[in-house]
């Protein structure tokens, strides 16, 4: 007794195309996902590449973070970058002590951006390093 080969054949392909109705099978396609426009990011000045990288560092070795013994290679600075780094922790440090940390860091930040931008965003020659200044 039991199903012919050819009947459970039918009735395998039925069940497949029930399954497929039944799963939303459809012959449109659904609407496409709406995203919000975003504007066109434009390109860094050398000054803001500067400004950021800069100013996050100084900050960092200011509050002492695991990664501010990095040297300035590993830091990614020039040496240009470097003496204006040097120059923010030490303006930071004198801040942080009359004014609390956050002043500090605020500080480093507008220091950091009128420095860069003086510079062009420092970033000529990284040869003839020199070691940082006693006291920084």
């Amino acid at each position: 007794m039991g199903i012919q080969p050819c009947t459970a054949a039918r009735y395998g392909a039925a069940a497949l195309l029930a399954a497929l109705l039944l799963s939303g099978c459809s012959t449109t396609a659904p609407p496409a996902p709406q995203h919000p426009t975003t504007p066109a990011v434009s390109p860094s000045s050398p000054a803001q590449i500067c400004t950021s990288l800069v100013s996050y560092w100084a900050k960092e070795t200011l509050k002492g973070s695991t990664w501010s013994g990095l040297d300035w290679e590993q830091k990614g600075l020039s040496n240009a970058q470097y003496a204006i780094h040097e120059d923010a922790v030490a303006a930071g440090r004198a801040e942080e002590r009359t004014a609390g940390r956050d002043k500090a860091l605020e500080l480093i930040d507008r220091f950091v951006a009128q420095r860069c931008a003086e510079q062009n965003g420092a970033t000529w020659s990284s040869e003839n390093w020199r070691p940082p200044s006693p006291g920084a």
